[in-house]
């Protein structure tokens, strides 16, 4: 739904590429973007011809969505942006799912989706690197934590609520650091050492 001054447009067409136009339409630069086109006010709709669309962050969706040239410029772009933002994880993740949708429909394949999937598979192979460092960095993680939770064991019996309470602190540490400190403090030590640091 597109909104303009309080006014819904109920309808909007999005177009790959608009080579021209048929019918009656007008742009107005101060209020949208070149590349939107507006019907006559009666038919309450919009054709946004996303070839047309600025290169900007704001229309990089719609772009990612087209076609050919647009398409690889669009995932470019998203591929560049750093990989904290939120609008590149979202993305990648919805474009890593159209990909795999679309690769189960091999032997059905049009000429346009043959060609999105080849414009997706940079978007996919990144995505898939980022996602494998980030399992191994989650699995370095909980392995460290079970070594400490196996060293806290191995010394008090058992690890409570209140030894659990040391544990992200110790974590912080080094093996090399936390290994004596888990094996030579006393309990009361280990508590007030890294409870303090709380």
């Amino acid at each position: 739904m597109i909104i303009l001054e309080g006014e819904f447009y109920s309808s909007g067409i999005f177009a790959t590429n608009l080579s021209y136009l048929v019918w009656e339409s007008q742009l107005d630069l101060e209020k949208w973007s070149r590349g939107v086109y507006f019907f006559q006010k009666c038919f309450r709709a919009a054709l946004v011809a996303v070839n047309e669309l600025p290169v900007i962050e704001e229309t990089l969706w719609l772009r990612i969505l087209g076609r050919g040239e647009t398409q690889r410029t669009a995932i470019d772009e998203l591929l560049a942006l750093p990989e904290s933002n939120q609008l590149r994880q979202n993305t990648l993740k919805l474009i890593t799912n159209l990909r795999v949708i679309i690769v189960q429909q091999q032997e059905t394949l049009t000429e346009d989706e043959q060609e999105l999937i080849m414009n997706l598979s940079q978007a996919y192979q990144q995505w898939e690197e980022t996602t494998k460092q980030q399992g191994v960095q989650e699995g370095v993680q909980q392995e460290r934590r079970q070594v400490v939770e196996n060293l806290l064991k191995f010394r008090f019996g058992s690890v409570d609520e209140e030894l659990a309470s040391v544990v992200d602190n110790l974590l912080q540490l080094t093996p090399e650091e936390f290994t004596p400190l888990c094996l030579e403090l006393s309990r009361e030590d280990l508590l007030a050492r890294f409870n303090s640091h709380q």
